[in-house]
């Protein structure tokens, strides 16, 4: 599969121009600010080393859920017995705290 193809698959067939292109970090570092841009009814193309890997967009009731690409295979430990303990967690925890 060709970056360009991922591209295009990112987009679904929106372009550079129409959307504002920002870089995962200047996300992280400046995340109120995009926030509050979305909310005025910006978009943007989130990149990571320059290549394209998320939309942020503003959000509508409309349902816009479509399948870009299936979800990854679980994991080895997933089909392991979830370990269940005698105590809860919140016993565990007031003990823990009150050694304090």
């Amino acid at each position: 599969m060709t970056v360009l193809h991922d591209v295009d698959k990112v987009l679904r067939g929106a372009t550079f121009d129409s959307m504002r292109s920002i870089s995962q970090r200047e996300l992280r570092n400046d995340n109120a600010a995009v926030v509050r841009e979305v909310e005025a009814g910006e978009s943007f193309v989130v990149t990571r080393r320059g290549v394209p890997v998320a939309r942020l967009v503003p959000w509508t009731a409309e349902a816009d859920l479509t399948l870009d690409r299936p979800a990854r295979r679980r994991g080895a430990f997933a089909d392991r017995a979830r370990v269940r303990l005698a105590e809860s967690t919140d016993e565990v925890l007031d003990d823990l705290r009150g050694d304090r």
